[in-house]
């Protein structure tokens, strides 16, 4: 495994991390997270990511009682959790967003869920605009402050949005976010190469990216139709579906099958391929990784040696058949 730091602060963080997202209690109950984490534990990964509303809580529950029965040292692991949608049905006002009180109630239900002391990490889920910055930033100074928290951050918030916490916070002499969690992958580039790129030197923002495969799609195992135990299967991920069968999710599809001829010549899968793709981007501190299976989570780690193989000749070809590498960024 190699470690990167978490943008500029001095935390080392495995190159490949572990998710929940959609596996956790959708896919996987205690027995199963348990044996993919401990894959991934065991492959150097010390990052897994979660939410409060993934399964409403049920993910962090399954998590909390897999790291128990794991009985790592507490030193040894970095976990998540994310704010703002809520952890139950049809969420009261007070049971939502980014104002102090469920941001607080929040970090505290993580916590008891996840069966640990503190998070390593805690993202703002999204941007909640009827929340004033200075105060989500002071909440997040507190529980920072509290030992509650080490590092807080955010997820697809904008450019101009992270800077407004960053500007509050260097104001009044609070701590700023450290990472944003952004959608990153071959078909979702501007956000990470674009869009944040004058935050990365500014700020010395972190990136922990999510959907590296967009959604499956980069796996290749949709070029012949959707079969019948993918996640594009389940209920409520009915959108899931619509991506793939979409006008452009076929166009997309033709793209991939025209990347697993590189990926041949790589010696590797498109899998691989993709994930690869990501970690060759320097200002990716982590790449997470959605496996549902102990046989996919060890395939998707081969990646780390497929980056060195990904040379500015096979970028080209990459860029080439995918036809949307952006602009370079303007400055901020």
């Amino acid at each position: 495994m190699n470690y990167r730091r978490l943008g500029k602060s001095g935390l080392p963080i495995s190159a490949l991390s572990y998710g929940s997202w959609v596996t956790f209690s959708t896919q996987l109950a205690v027995d199963a997270a348990l044996e993919t984490m401990t894959a991934a534990y065991d492959a150097g990964i010390n990052f897994f990511d979660n939410a409060e509303v993934y399964a409403l809580g049920q993910s962090e529950t399954i998590m909390g009682q897999a790291l128990q029965r794991a009985g790592w040292r507490r030193d040894t692991y970095i976990v998540s959790s994310k704010v703002i949608w809520g952890s139950v049905p049809d969420p009261k006002p007070t049971q939502r967003g980014l104002h102090r009180k469920h941001v607080f109630e929040a970090c505290h239900d993580a916590l008891r869920r996840l069966q640990v002391d503190y998070l390593d990490l805690y993202f703002c889920h999204r941007y909640d605009p009827n929340v004033p910055m200075e105060e989500l930033v002071r909440t997040m100074t507190d529980l920072v402050h509290q030992g509650k928290v080490l590092y807080w951050g955010t997820s697809e918030w904008t450019p101009s949005q992270i800077m407004e916490a960053y500007g509050v916070a260097r104001e009044y002499g609070l701590v700023p976010p450290t990472m944003e969690q952004p959608e990153y992958n071959m078909f979702r580039r501007d956000r990470v190469e674009v869009e944040l790129a004058p935050l990365y030197e500014k700020m010395g923002l972190g990136t922990t990216i999510w959907s590296p495969l967009y959604y499956g799609v980069l796996t290749g195992k949709y070029n012949d139709g959707i079969p019948d135990e993918s996640r594009a299967t389940l209920p409520g991920y009915e959108w899931m579906r619509e991506i793939i069968e979409s006008d452009e999710g076929h166009s997309r599809l033709d793209k991939v099958r025209e990347l697993t001829r590189v990926a041949k010549d790589l010696d590797t899968s498109t899998t691989r391929l993709a994930l690869a793709w990501c970690l060759k981007n320097p200002h990716v501190s982590t790449v997470i990784l959605g496996a549902s299976r102990v046989e996919q989570l060890r395939d998707n780690l081969q990646a780390l040696d497929v980056v060195p193989r990904i040379t500015n000749d096979v970028m080209a070809a990459i860029d080439e058949i995918l036809g949307n590498k952006p602009k370079p960024p303007e400055s901020f």
